[in-house]
């Protein structure tokens, strides 16, 4: 079973995309804001992060460039999730570390897409 950490401040999002990945078999940890998400990256050594960018504290870009920075967390696979979508804001998710991006509200199919990509071609663990 592959273990997710959800980085969300959005207590309904955050409770609607762990239930749903629970249903589809993924163990999911959750994290409130940015330092929380660093934290558990690092405590938890999950095999696929999903990081909001809009975060209280240290946003999820800068969540995102500590994660990728440390040793024991810059291979774990990240994928993006803004609702917030901007031109060049992929870029930019991508310049900070991330794998993958995506927009909210999350269109689950293609989320478990991107999600099965990244863990399937041995980018986790």
């Amino acid at each position: 079973m592959h273990r997710i950490l959800l980085v969300e401040d959005n207590e309904m999002n955050r409770d609607m995309l762990s239930r749903r990945l629970a249903k589809k078999g993924y163990s999911v940890t959750t994290a409130v804001d940015g330092l929380e998400g660093v934290a558990r990256a690092c405590s938890d050594a999950p095999d696929l992060i999903l990081m909001d960018l809009s975060l209280p504290g240290i946003d999820g870009w800068e969540a995102t460039r500590r994660i990728k920075a440390a040793p024991e967390t810059q291979a774990i696979p990240l994928i993006a999730l803004t609702a917030h979508a901007m031109a060049g804001d992929r870029e930019k998710a991508l310049a900070a570390g991330c794998n993958d991006f995506d927009t909210k509200p999350v269109d689950f199919d293609r989320l478990l897409e991107k999600m099965s990509a990244l863990l399937e071609n041995g980018s986790a663990g």
